[in-house]
């Protein structure tokens, strides 16, 4: 969709300009535009205050080098980030992705999304990202400590419970966590809630590995109940093999639906019969193998190599859970083919620009990730005031308070898409939503 906004037409040239390496940032800047120009022409008022020539610009970058040793005695080097992107309604908030594709442009991207996502969950939290280049995948358990000891020796000066609290996110799980918090600890001398995701034994909140697949299931329940429709007895598709992808499994399952894929990096399985899901919780979590290896105990099940042709496999609803750009306009048009009328996303992005306007185009109920996958962030918000307060609450009162964070997210979206012309389209009022609580803020703050 072209913008006609000639202030916006203008600032989107000015970004791409200084930010032509950084594609992933461009995308997610851009698909924010197009749903912000309906709210830009009738608020004259935050052009006059310059909100988005500040909101597209971080508050603050952080780039440092992380040497470690690895099990063979040699120095090795990663490059670090940590961008703390808006701090308008509360302190920075957001994962560290440890991954090699990591590179400025992608923590760009990330902190961008995680502003608007934060803003949807009601919680006071600013927007950030962080992570490095390291691969944890392979990598002993003293290798991956001494990286996350090298890391946070340099992070700790930039975080706090008060100002940047990170979480986990891809490569980033609860063996990292653990090592960075007890480095964290060791430097600053105090015991305080500047991390979340943390082992129920030192301060973690019960739910939080569960939260962003179970939120997930919550917010896409929600539409598919606005639109009269349910999980019950659905065939579901879903990318990735992690946590989000896990527990989205487990969610849809209870919630009456059938799940019959699940990827990693190498290939996806297809199981018409339903995933195996205590398996896959084994081979992933305890054995930390890859996907591959759940034919050995169901071969009736199927392996392919590669993930990119997982959506043509039938299905009514699609989680994709993986990484961004992995469903592009060729693998929209096939789950549309193949009868499937709803995408929620649990990856940060995984609709290309292309893809999107299929969905759109097809009206495919379409929950993008800002909204859909924000049930993580929002039980990090749960945990630091579980911290604060020196409080530990049940999974049932952790996961009933997502459940109604995620319920009062599709409201928004619902509202502000209806709001502003375009009913229906939860893109548009996830974008117009998040935006909006941002940007009353920072007029608040004055030119800051």
């Amino acid at each position: 969709m072209a913008l006609k906004n000639q202030y916006m037409i203008d600032l989107l040239e000015t970004i791409k300009k200084r930010n032509q390496a950084e594609p992933e940032f461009i995308q997610a800047v851009t698909e924010v535009f197009e749903s912000l120009e309906a709210v830009i022409d009738r608020r004259p008022d935050l052009v006059e205050a310059g909100i988005l020539d500040r909101m597209v610009e971080p508050e603050r970058q952080i780039i440092f080098r992380v040497p470690w040793v690895d099990d063979k005695g040699k120095t090795q080097v990663n490059r670090g980030f940590r961008i703390q992107y808006s701090s308008a309604i509360g302190p920075y908030k957001g994962g560290l992705r440890l991954h090699p594709s990591v590179y400025l442009g992608i923590i760009k991207f990330l902190g961008f999304e995680q502003v608007l996502k934060n803003s949807l969950t009601t919680l006071p939290m600013g927007g950030a990202k962080g992570g490095s280049d390291f691969d944890p995948k392979g990598k002993s358990d003293g290798e991956v400590m001494r990286f996350c000891q090298s890391f946070m020796t340099e992070l700790y000066r930039h975080i706090g419970p008060d100002c940047d609290v990170p979480a986990g996110d891809i490569g980033t799980g609860a063996r990292e966590i653990g090592f960075m918090y007890g480095q964290y600890k060791r430097i600053v001398n105090e015991y305080t809630g500047v991390l979340t995701g943390k082992g129920l034994t030192y301060g973690g909140s019960l739910a939080r590995t569960e939260a962003t697949g179970y939120g997930l299931c919550y917010f896409t329940e929600e539409m598919l109940k606005a639109n009269g429709m349910s999980f019950q007895d659905k065939i579901v598709s879903i990318s990735g093999s992690g946590n989000v992808a896990i527990y989205a499994t487990q969610k849809a399952t209870e919630l009456g639906a059938k799940v019959v894929t699940l990827s990693d990096s190498d290939g996806y399985i297809y199981d018409e019969r339903g995933i195996d899901l205590p398996l896959v919780k084994r081979l992933k979590e305890v054995e930390r193998k890859r996907i591959r290896e759940y034919v050995k105990y169901h071969p009736e099940a199927k392996y392919v190599e590669g993930s990119t042709n997982i959506w043509e496999i039938p299905c009514d609803i699609a989680l994709p859970s993986a990484t961004q750009n992995e469903i592009d306009k060729a693998s929209a048009e096939m789950l549309v083919k193949n009868g499937c009328f709803c995408v929620a996303e649990g990856a940060n992005m995984p609709s290309t620009p292309e893809a999107i306007e299929v969905y759109l185009a097809n009206k495919v109920l379409y929950g993008p990730a800002k909204a859909a996958n924000a049930g993580g962030v929002a039980t990090s918000g749960l945990e630091m005031s579980q911290n604060s307060a020196r409080l530990s609450w049940t999974f049932e009162e952790v996961d009933a308070k997502l459940k109604n964070i995620m319920v009062s997210i599709f409201k928004a979206c619902e509202s502000a898409a209806a709001e502003y012309g375009m009913p229906g389209n939860y893109m548009a009022g996830a974008n117009i939503a998040g935006f909006l609580k941002v940007a009353e803020a920072m007029k608040a703050q004055g030119c800051v």
